[in-house]
């Protein structure tokens, strides 16, 4: 980031911590909860109560054996990039919606993200005769956010919580392009996928912003070329010219990625324009991802960061018919060498280098970050920020 563009950015930092200020500690920003949105990638134990998924990978050992201890329906061997913001902000762990009973469960914060989610409703799928993962997308996380408001209080109680959360809207999206590549379409048709996926980002972020949101953090798409799950599939019908020289990624998959987060780019400055009193943060997962990717050695990982931890064999060590957790199937030795959990989630030591990156800054343009208090906490040194 160039001198000019930083100081910029710590001004509207400083604007907008001044007006989240609840008092005291130098004008700091105070959030006291996380509303969070989207897939797998954020998903801490939804996915456990829907009956599709209910059994799935994430439910048995050894997913959770780094941090947890045990499964928790993170789809990881620890925690995911919401867990480290939660505990960098100091806030407490959002509670799963669908785990949630009563109102004290959901005032500390939701998250309502669920394993296998997509942006669009399944109705889009249908029409184009596919079928999603599960039947679960932003429409129905908005309509769960909506009970929680209500039962949350009167509408200025609302507001009272809602400005004084920190909102998480994603990542969201790779799912529905996951389900496309996986039924043989081309990217050039996937790619027309896109204007829908972000309109339905962007109806999100138009409702949490009604409701009183102050600071809303969109992530942007990862770089779906280096996804062992794709890589594999794609294995030997991909050219030379068709992967990247540096990262070894596959390069038009990647193209689909990008033009994702271009739209997401040019949705958040038009919102940003019309919601001039929101902080709205796009969150570069794409650049923190690859960054890793052609330099694992830099940020403690092994040479070949296109491998998963656990799973089949092959050269990405990905085989859908031996997903991680299945008969026949063993986890690494040391997943924090290992940049990929089961081929398409990452292990919680690259979930740490993703949420260090983005609360640092280092992927944050044009907008606050959220480092705050970040370096000088006690939380921020127990995360262990390297690189």
């Amino acid at each position: 980031m160039a001198p000019l563009s930083h100081l910029l950015v710590v001004l509207v930092l400083l604007r907008a911590a001044a007006a989240l200020d609840s008092g005291g500690g130098g004008g700091q920003a105070r959030y006291a909860r996380v509303f969070s949105f989207g897939d797998s990638l954020t998903d801490t134990g939804n996915a456990l109560h829907v009956p599709a998924t209910s059994a799935g990978p994430a439910s048995r050992p050894p997913y959770g054996e780094t941090f947890f201890r045990r499964p928790t329906g993170r789809a990881s061997d620890g925690r995911l990039v919401v867990d480290f913001f939660v505990e960098a902000l100091r806030v407490p762990h959002p509670t799963p919606y669908l785990a949630g009973k009563m109102a004290a469960d959901f005032r500390r914060g939701v998250n309502f993200a669920v394993g296998g989610a997509t942006a669009l409703d399944p109705e889009f799928f249908e029409s184009k005769g596919l079928k999603p993962f599960v039947p679960v997308s932003l429409r129905n996380q908005t309509s769960w956010f909506r009970n929680v408001l209500q039962l949350l209080g009167s509408v200025h109680g609302q507001r009272k919580i809602t400005a004084t959360a920190l909102f998480l809207v994603g990542e969201i999206g790779v799912n529905d392009y996951f389900i496309a590549l996986n039924r043989n379409c081309t990217v050039g048709e996937v790619k027309n996928f896109v204007p829908h996926v972000i309109g339905a980002i962007r109806s999100v972020v138009t409702d949490v912003i009604a409701a009183g949101a102050a600071t809303v953090v969109i992530p942007g798409m990862i770089p779906l070329g280096c996804e062992p799950q794709l890589l594999a599939l794609y294995q030997g019908s991909v050219d030379a010219e068709g992967y990247d020289p540096d990262s070894g990624c596959i390069t038009r998959l990647n193209d689909l990625a990008e033009l994702h987060n271009r739209g997401l780019r040019r949705m958040i400055s038009g919102l940003r324009r019309a919601n001039p009193g929101t902080a709205i943060v796009y969150a570069d997962l794409y650049r923190a991802v690859t960054d890793i990717i052609v330099s694992p050695g830099k940020y403690g990982f092994r040479d070949r960061p296109l491998a998963a931890c656990c799973g089949g064999i092959g050269a990405y060590n990905f085989d859908m018919a031996a997903f991680c957790g299945a008969a026949g199937t063993a986890a690494c030795a040391d997943p924090s060498e290992y940049v990929s959990w089961d081929g398409v989630h990452f292990t919680e030591a690259a979930n740490r280098r993703i949420a260090c990156a983005v609360l640092e800054g280092s992927y944050v343009a044009d907008a606050p970050t959220l480092s705050m208090s970040w370096a000088t906490t006690e939380t921020g040194r127990r995360i262990r920020c390297v690189g």
